[in-house]
């Protein structure tokens, strides 16, 4: 495993126009950033697929300043470098096509043996989308598969959320830098995912978010983890550029199927018809990753651990996945309103149940 210096190999991959693949190119017939730099306009030439305006901007870049000042943000955030020759860099990365020289990471990007699913879609979900975005992320999370996302609005940021509450594990790719969350709100999330996983980008500290740089950012996601999981989106989502380079990977793609009606579902409907797996439950998923789903097992053990009056159990065995509205509860359990939202709050307090808007109640388990 090789070790390069890491302000060098900065300087290097800060060169306008280099590109990953060129910065490999050049490593492996100068060995160093050090040499790199130092070689001739001559023997720049000599390399395949570097022009002659590459061999100019290499021989003429000088980016001190800039490089110090990045190795000064990142102690200061308490992150770290981790380039491609690092034992800590991402296996699975690796494999891609454009994989990012140097990672700016803040937490830890690679865990030995870990099994990792990209969770995206849509920044507007609908009350459906975001239930199951809940119920995939905590089974996922029950069965050790880390949950990769993009920290965006929407779908990314109630996966994240779901995970983090569930103390497991969690990535997030920014196209921005680590130490410029997007959207701002979500600067507290981002904190707890660094304390359980990682907030990841190959963009420099510093650099805010720019159009352009998602959809780079979009092949991180997919190329971090063995299969992407799609929960609404249009025909237009920035979800699909990151299906896309799924495939392009070579790595498999699940789709939640929704509503024919809603515009939000038009883009998973259509991945379904071209042919991405369609998946119903955590099973359909889990037989691709060779794991056994603990879900039932677990939930009916964490439901054991509670200890529940008569009147809860009774309300709690008429609650679903589906919204239940306050109203259909109190009448299907032959209770008072008002007796049965209490019970509905202690069950909120014992985290056995979920209130969503408009007093409509779904089981949390």
């Amino acid at each position: 495993m090789q070790h390069f210096n890491r302000a060098t190999l900065l300087q290097l991959c800060t060169v306008p126009g280099i590109g990953s693949k060129k910065v490999c190119t050049l490593l492996a017939r100068f060995k160093t950033p050090e040499a790199v730099l130092a070689a001739s306009f001559r023997e720049l030439m000599e390399i395949e697929g570097i022009s002659k305006a590459l061999a100019t901007a290499v021989k003429n870049h000088h980016n001190d300043v800039f490089v110090q000042q990045q190795l000064e943000l990142v102690e200061k955030t308490q992150a770290k470098l981790v380039s491609y020759w690092d034992k800590q860099y991402p296996p699975l990365l690796k494999k891609i096509d454009d994989p990012p020289v140097i990672l700016f990471v803040r937490g830890e990007v690679y865990k030995e043996n870990e099994k990792c699913l990209a969770l995206v879609g849509t920044r507007s979900p609908s009350t459906y989308g975001k239930l199951i975005t809940e119920q995939f992320s905590r089974e996922l999370t029950r069965n050790h598969i880390t949950v990769v996302s993009g920290l965006a609005r929407g779908i990314d940021t109630i996966a994240h959320q779901t995970v983090v509450v569930m103390e497991g594990r969690t990535i997030a790719v920014l196209g921005s830098g680590v130490d410029m969350i997007y959207p701002a709100e979500n600067e507290r999330l981002a904190e707890k995912i660094v304390s359980q996983g990682a907030v990841v980008s190959e963009f420099p500290m510093g650099a805010k978010p720019e159009a352009v740089y998602f959809p780079r950012r979009n092949r991180i996601i997919s190329g971090l983890c063995t299969a992407t999981l799609v929960i609404e989106a249009g025909q237009k989502s920035g979800a699909l550029i990151t299906t896309d380079k799924a495939l392009e990977q070579g790595r498999d793609v699940f789709v939640v199927p929704g509503n024919i009606n809603n515009p939000k579902s038009a883009g998973c409907n259509l991945l379904i018809q071209q042919g991405a797996k369609l998946v119903s439950c955590i099973e359909d998923i889990l037989e691709e990753f060779s794991v056994d789903s603990r879900t039932a097992q677990t939930a009916q053990t964490e439901l054991a651990m509670v200890d529940l009056s008569r009147h809860e159990e009774q309300v709690f065995n008429l609650l679903s996945n589906e919204p239940m509205h306050i109203d259909q509860i109190s009448a299907q359990g032959g209770l008072p309103v008002s007796q049965t939202l209490s019970i509905l709050l202690s069950l909120e307090l014992k985290n056995l149940v979920k209130q969503i808007i408009g007093k409509h109640f779904i089981r949390a388990l």
